[in-house]
Order: C-alpha cells, then structure tokens, then sequence
C-alpha cells in the first residue's frame, strides 16, 4: 500500500511540476508567434490526440509521468521523412493538405507517393513518385502531418520557428518556464498557509501553535491556542521567553500556568531530550490573517529560493555528488511525504518547483538558462552563432548532463541499498 500511495505521489509531484513548466514555455511561444506543434501531458505512446484550430496538437500520452511541448525549429524537433518513404497525400485544388506517415491501410482517399524530396521550411513542396513518375505539388502553410504512431502535428514553415522570433519574443519563450515555476511554488506555499491554518510564524506572542501528537505537551494537555502565562513562576511574554524557559529545564519537570477561554489552568509536565536538547512538542503560533497567509507563500519562496542559491553556489565552489539527488531521491522524498500527509506533500512540490526552476536558469546549453544565454550573446553580437557550433555545445552539454544524471541516479541506489 505504501509503495502505490508513493508511486502516485511521486507521479502527481513530478508531472505537476513539469506540467506548468511546459505551460510557461507554451503560452510565450504562441504569445512570440512561435508554432506549438505539440502539447503533451504524460509520457511514451499515445493515447488520445487533437489538433486544435491553433495549430497545437493536444495528447495525452500512456506514462502519466511530466510532460512536453514541441516547439518548431527548438532542440530536435523534426519530422523527418527518408527518401523512399511511403506516404499518402490529401489534396484540395492542387495544394497538399495533410501528409499521412502511418501506414498504408490510411492512405483512403488520398493519393499514394514514394517521397524523393520535400521542403516544408520555405518551398512549400514535395516531391515523389506517384505511378511511377515524379510529381512535385505546393503544399499548405498550415498543411498537417500524421507521423507513425497517429499524432497529427503541423508542419513547420521557417516564419514560424523559433530561431525566427524576436530576441525579447525567444528571450521570454525560455524564462517562462523557471518563471512558472517560481509562481506554482508561491500559490503552493500560499496553499500550505490555508491548510496549517496560518502563514508566518508569530514569535511575539505567548500563544501556542500545532501541539505535536504523544509528545509530553500533548500527553499533558496542553491544546493549540493557549497563551502561556508563566513558567515555574517565571512570566512569559513571547516564544523566545517560554523556549528559553524549557531547554534550561534541564529535564526537571515544569509547572505551566495557562490561558484557556479566559480561565487559567495549572499544567505540569515534563521535557522529552531529543539530541542535545530538551523538548515538549510545541510550535510557535502562526499570523493567521488572509494577507499574512498570502505574504507566506512569497516568503517561504523567498526563504526557499535563498537557500537553494546558497546551496547551488557552495556545490560549484565544492563539487560533491553526494549534495545531489535524482529521480529515485525523489521517489524516496515523495514515500516520507506521503506517509507525513497533505501538507508535507504540498510543501514538497513547492520547494521541488522552486528548486527546478533555478537550476533550469543555470547557463548550462542543454537548459533553458542556456537557451537564454544563447540569445543574449545574439543581442550583444548583433547576429547569431551558428546553428552548427550551437549544435555541438548543446551536445556536449547534454551529454555531460546525462552523465551527471546516470551518476546521480546510481549514487541514489548505493545510498539506499
């Protein structure tokens, strides 16, 4: 049961977080005038496909996993189709409508062809075999094509392809991203506030907050709420006061005077020792005030942000595979999440968006962050690199990455196992 309750929350945190990315990149590429040619949510083969009148093709795919968008003319995204290959083409007055890759049992209706040559970039044409003569037709700007495993996607012409929109148009296309996932953390931190009933912890007030299950506050009676007045004599005015009050205890047992509904209550209990300090199970109170809730969510992402940074700057200046995880540290954060609740899980995705977010800005080629390097370094130069070294870099990049990932992921098992 546990491992199923994991799987679904690993798969739930995974593909939210991608999801949104992917969204970020979707919306400011039409937004750019770049063609989406494909939205996908899930992973692996298809399960459900439709071209909308936007020219996207929307699928939902078997692996339940992330997701993607297909870009034209960003990273590899081509339909490429080999000289010989068996096509079928839909004809209206003369120009081609769809392209059909399928297979031969769906060419109804349409004319069959053995293609020699195409140009979907600028000509608009293909060129093939149709009854043993070559024939060359114009085809649609907004012509179609339905690749082998039945996703219909459109083709690609040069004018809508990412290398062809603007600077600010490609600059936004790669920020929004990282930039979504900024925001999902944000709206998940403000979430969390709703749900534990409060945002930022109040440490100027006496009042207590969540009282930890079996710990000796729970066990003495204590409740969420009450305003503690003194200590074995000692008045108490704000958290630092009554926390003071307990590691000094040095495991003696405690004489609490509370505030409870307006009467004052005597409870006497004793500090648990956990480590090299003496505990009763108490957490602050929170500001529970539907701006301090709001105001949560932007400085926990903050707090959270800070600290990945800090974290992120130390591994470069001290390279240690042992600070990284991948998937399966993922997988096995996602299990102690679960078992831990709602909240923990909500906590989890934010810090995990968040934490995406920034290492995608990294100017790393095979990330967006080197994406943006790439069109920055066009602004600066007034033209663009070439799309040849561009390749390599962006090769060599992701070829380190998968590398590092393959490590990880091993470093992941040997931790475990």
């Amino acid at each position: 049961m546990d491992s199923i309750r994991t799987i679904i929350t690993f798969a739930i945190v995974f593909s939210v977080i991608v999801i949104v990315h992917e969204f970020g990149h979707f919306y400011f590429a039409k937004k750019s005038g770049i063609l989406v040619r494909e939205f996908s949510i899930g992973m692996g083969p298809k399960l459900f496909g439709h071209i909308g009148k936007d020219g996207t093709a929307y699928s939902i795919r078997l692996l339940p996993v992330g997701g993607y968008v297909r870009m034209a003319g960003w990273g590899d995204d081509d339909t490429e189709i080999k000289t010989g290959t068996p096509v079928g083409l839909k004809i209206e007055d003369g120009v081609v409508k769809q392209i059909n890759l399928r297979n031969e049992q769906t060419y109804s209706n349409m004319l069959p062809m053995f293609i020699t040559d195409y140009d979907f970039d600028n000509a608009l044409t293909v060129t093939g075999e149709v009854n043993g003569e070559s024939q060359t037709y114009p085809v649609d700007h907004d012509a179609t094509i339905v690749e082998s495993d039945g996703t219909e996607v459109r083709i690609a012409p040069s004018d809508v392809q990412y290398q062809n929109a603007s600077i600010g148009g490609r600059l936004i296309t790669n920020f929004a991203g990282p930039m979504n996932n900024f925001i999902l953390g944000i709206v998940v931190f403000i979430i969390v506030a709703f749900l534990q009933g409060g945002g930022e912890t109040n440490l100027n007030t006496n009042r207590l907050g969540q009282i930890a299950p079996n710990s000796p506050a729970a066990q003495a009676g204590l409740k969420k709420g009450d305003a503690v007045e003194s200590i074995d004599g000692v008045k108490i005015s704000n958290w630092q006061d009554l926390t003071d009050n307990i590691v000094k205890s040095n495991g003696k047992q405690l004489d609490f005077v509370i505030n409870r509904d307006g009467k004052e209550e005597n409870i006497k209990l004793t500090p648990k020792k956990e480590g090299d300090r003496y505990l009763i199970g108490i957490n602050a109170a929170v500001k529970d005030g539907f701006i301090d809730k709001i105001t949560y969510g932007f400085t926990e992402s903050v707090m959270a942000s800070t600290q990945i940074i800090k974290a992120l700057g130390d591994l470069i200046v001290r390279p240690n595979i042992d600070k990284l995880g991948g998937p399966v540290a993922m997988y096995q954060l996602s299990g102690e999440a679960a078992r831990a609740g709602t909240v923990t899980v909500l906590r989890l995705m934010a810090l995990l968006s968040i934490n995406l977010g920034i290492f995608n800005l990294v100017p790393i080629p095979a990330l967006d962050g080197g994406k943006i390097l790439f069109v920055l370094i066009e602004a600066v130069r007034g033209k663009p690199i070439s799309q040849e070294k561009e390749g390599v870099i962006t090769v060599v990049a992701m070829v380190f990455m998968l590398a590092l990932m393959v490590a990880v992921t091993w470093n992941d098992f040997m931790r475990i196992f």
